[in-house]
């Protein structure tokens, strides 16, 4: 079959995605392979510009929200499926054809659950999200350094960061001989990393306030009694429709929260609010 006759038969494109190169499966209406190709990423939009709209699907992993949406604005209708659900598709030992292969059966199944194909303000969301809770995570590795640090001297500070924040002076400011002076500016030091962590959380917070309060989704989300701080992701992020399908995404963009309507969008400071920015 000549390459423009096996274009043409093509109704369902499987695409598995990496990170230079694409490997691609095209079955006919008939779910016969006809035609497998591996491209660069330069190659991919243009070959698919070159062929009639199909059905196409992919992994929902990293940058396949960004090849999605190109590949819409060429007419196609792209669907990512969680890589978890193509699993049961893969026929024999795992490759890369094969790969593709599954998913081109796998977005076929009428009761597919699909993601949501994220706009670009979707993923800027997401990446303060990522950005503010490796800096939580990095806060929590500092405090409990120090707890540990105290502990192994026969201190302890009660749970949580306020009572430690509360206390540290005190014990570092003490003559006793239980903590050395190496160690008394070893914490000192970390409190000084804290106090830049907690800035730096108080910072990306405020941004994702003043994104949220542009947002309808989120504005919605606010006008529901008691949402105003939630550990759940935002519900919009759950909400955004599929392309070409009534079933809402499955896969939410990541961990984050939406502040109330009646939270001032100001950066929380090291001294007057203790527990403004701790939750994720």
């Amino acid at each position: 079959m000549s390459r423009s006759s096996a274009s043409a038969a093509i109704t369902t494109l499987g695409i598995d995605l990496g990170k230079n190169s694409f490997h691609l499966v095209g079955q006919d209406e008939r779910g016969a392979i006809v035609r497998r190709i591996k491209l660069s990423r330069p190659q991919l939009t243009q070959r698919l510009a070159n062929i009639p709209p199909c059905l196409i699907g992919m992994e929902a992993c990293a940058g396949a929200h960004h090849i999605g949406r190109q590949l819409q604005a060429l007419g196609h209708d792209v669907r990512l499926i969680p890589a978890q659900y193509v699993k049961p598709f893969l026929k024999g030992h795992k490759n890369d054809y094969r790969d593709a292969e599954a998913i081109a059966e796998a977005v076929q199944r009428p009761t597919m659950s699909f993601v949501a194909i994220k706009t670009p303000e979707q993923m800027d969301f997401l990446a303060l999200h990522r950005v503010r809770s490796r800096l939580v995570s990095q806060r929590t590795g500092v405090t409990n350094q120090i707890r540990g640090f105290l502990l192994e001297r026969g201190i302890t500070v009660r749970q949580g960061l306020a009572p430690l924040r509360q206390a540290l002076p005190g014990i570092l400011g003490s003559s006793s001989d239980a903590i050395s002076p190496r160690l008394v500016h070893l914490i000192s030091d970390l409190m000084e990393e804290w106090h830049r962590l907690d800035e730096r959380i108080g910072h990306v917070s405020v941004e994702i306030e003043a994104l949220a309060t542009q947002d309808e989704h989120c504005q919605r989300l606010m006008s529901v009694p008691g949402s105003d701080r939630s550990s759940r992701p935002p519900s919009w992020r759950r909400l955004a429709p599929e392309p070409g399908s009534s079933r809402g995404g499955t896969s939410a963009l990541g961990s984050g929260w939406c502040p109330g309507r009646d939270r001032p969008a100001t950066a929380p400071s090291w001294a007057r609010s203790p527990n403004a920015v701790t939750s994720t």
